[in-house]
């Protein structure tokens, strides 16, 4: 069984550190709503879909900032083998708060800053700095 959120995540890092501008992964909506987070917080610089061949493509337009990698790092924390939830009030600072931790919730997939605002609590997906 393969983990689909943590494939997308070394992915990233690998065409990062490998100095690719753009990376092609197989579409998922978890995937889609992932990489938007992403664009939001300021890891990437854009998503987008390409449907043209037999399977839909999710587009990913990798960011840096000078010549160094936006993601230094990330972290799967629940994995198909051992889920991980916390309650709003104890969701986990990424590195006391330079990265983000996202949260799959009962109103979508959420970063820890809007997960408490809106007191959700969730399973934790991952971390990223």
């Amino acid at each position: 069984m393969t983990d689909p959120i943590a494939d997308l995540l070394i992915r990233i890092k690998n065409a990062l550190w490998a100095r690719h501008t753009e990376l092609e992964v197989p579409y998922s909506r978890l995937k889609h709503s992932l990489a938007d987070i992403l664009v939001a917080e300021g890891y990437l610089e854009k998503v987008s879909i390409d449907k043209t061949g037999q399977f839909p493509v999710l587009h990913l337009v990798l960011k840096y900032i000078g010549r160094i990698p936006a993601v230094n790092d990330v972290k799967r924390l629940s994995k198909p083998g051992r889920r991980v939830y916390a309650p709003a009030n104890k969701i986990p600072q990424s590195l006391g708060g330079y990265g983000i931790t996202i949260l799959s919730t009962n109103q979508g997939l959420l970063t820890q800053r809007e997960a408490r605002k809106r007191n959700v609590g969730g399973e934790l997906l991952c971390q990223v700095w």
